[in-house]
């Protein structure tokens, strides 16, 4: 079965980092998502795809190429704007000939949770069939009502929790017959401009046609949707990938747990490294530093002497400098943070952290939450960085400067200081 993987998307919600790269190559586990998608695909015995291309769409095609590296057939479509997930089916059109399977490509899942939807399809042969999975922000998600023998009755876009008709959300994993383009074809622009394929499974189900759902674990499933959902998505990628320690581990450096270490990584005497954990090619750790559980370094990155990083996500070139404590956060690629850098991760009050996200100021719903820090940003020494900042692409953040809200790009952030000189009275 040919598989179609929507990447079109720009992820304006985890800016910064998407300023500089489509969200589905950001690393996590030292993998971009859509990498850990296609991998999940190929594990199903899926060989043919169609990736669905937009923002930044030269980035994915060279990364990904032809398939080949990936053991893998990958063809392009390029969706000419980005007007939801029916126009995104729609243009996928002419190259699929029978039932495909269709996955967003900004989720986390695995092999397991396709194969479900699959076999269900396989045997039961309805014009569609779609994972839900259970979770406890309806608002969040369209909801799905199934009957008793999982035959899907009717979906609700983003209900409240009151009017939401089940704790089951469409998980963006679908089998569907090629019924489907005549539906997306007959559906009309929501009130956000889009047309959602939602919407043309809304007209198969009031024709009367077998629509089946089949619920996929927590376990197996993970939507990136938000900034802090990255830490969570790097979380769930280091608990399931194979651990090997490759590079130079000089005496006296301690691996505790499932810790990777890249090939031409290295990771000096004094270093304490608590799994799971991933450091990638190039980079260099310690000496006598700590890094804490489930943090990614990525490619070419040096953390110095006496630092500490725990439950990170460092991209690739980043530099933390001697004597820094970064702490739950997204340090984009090439940031350079001077000696003394710290990402504050706690409220004092000790409440829940918020974040600004598209304007909004947004409750994590974490005790524990950093701060995301776009490419090419730098700090000077003692740079001190309060919970849930943002902070954009390029910009330097001066010595001794507390950054309490958030700092947009290409901007230069000092301390004004009120000096006075005088003559020493000796």
């Amino acid at each position: 079965m040919k598989a179609v993987v929507l990447a079109a998307g720009e992820g304006v919600r985890l800016q910064p980092i998407t300023l500089t790269r489509p969200k589905h190559l950001i690393k996590v586990g030292g993998k971009p998502i859509l990498e850990h998608c296609l991998v999940a695909l190929r594990a199903c015995g899926v060989k043919e795809i169609v990736v669905v291309v937009h923002y930044m769409a030269d980035a994915i095609r060279d990364y990904f190429g032809d398939g080949e590296s990936f053991g893998l057939r990958i063809e392009y479509v390029e969706q000419k704007e980005v007007l939801g997930t029916g126009n995104a089916v729609g243009v996928v059109e002419p190259f699929v000939d029978d039932d495909f399977l269709l996955v967003y490509g900004d989720l986390l899942f695995r092999a397991e949770a396709v194969k479900k939807v699959v076999g269900l399809h396989r045997k039961e042969k309805p014009v569609v069939t779609m994972a839900v999975v259970s979770v406890e922000n309806p608002e969040g998600y369209g909801i799905v009502e199934v009957d008793g023998e999982g035959v899907v009755k009717c979906i609700v876009e983003k209900p409240s929790r009151e009017e939401a008709p089940s704790d089951l959300a469409n998980a963006g994993v679908y089998v569907f017959s090629r019924e489907i383009f005549e539906k997306v074809r007959e559906t009309s622009a929501s009130a956000r401009g889009e047309w959602e394929v939602t919407d043309a499974i809304s007209l198969l189900l009031e024709e009367g046609n077998r629509v089946l759902a089949v619920e996929v674990s927590r376990e197996d499933w993970f939507d990136v949707g938000r900034p802090w959902d990255l830490l969570e998505a790097n979380r769930w990628a280091l608990l399931r990938m194979d651990h090997k320690v490759c590079g130079v581990v000089e005496v006296g450096a301690h691996l505790v747990g499932a810790v990777t270490v890249a090939e031409s990584a290295r990771v000096r005497s004094g270093a304490y490294v608590e799994g799971p954990v991933f450091i990638g090619e190039g980079s260099d750790v310690g000496p006598n530093c700590f890094v804490r559980a489930f943090t990614s370094i990525g490619e070419g990155v040096r953390v110095g002497s006496g630092c500490e990083v725990k439950n990170c996500l460092v991209l690739d070139g980043v530099h933390v400098g001697h004597l820094s404590y970064i702490g739950d956060s997204v340090i984009g690629e090439g940031c350079n943070l001077g000696a003394g850098t710290v990402t504050a991760n706690l409220r004092l009050d000790d409440g829940s952290v918020k974040m600004r996200v598209r304007g909004v100021v947004v409750d994590s719903g974490r005790r524990k939450l950093g701060v995301v820090l776009g490419d090419g940003v730098k700090s000077g020494i003692n740079a001190l960085f309060m919970p849930g900042v943002k902070v954009g692409c390029n910009s330097w953040i001066g010595a001794n400067v507390v950054v309490s809200r958030d700092v947009g790009s290409d901007r230069l952030v000092v301390l004004k200081q009120d000096l006075e000189e005088r003559e020493l009275d000796r």
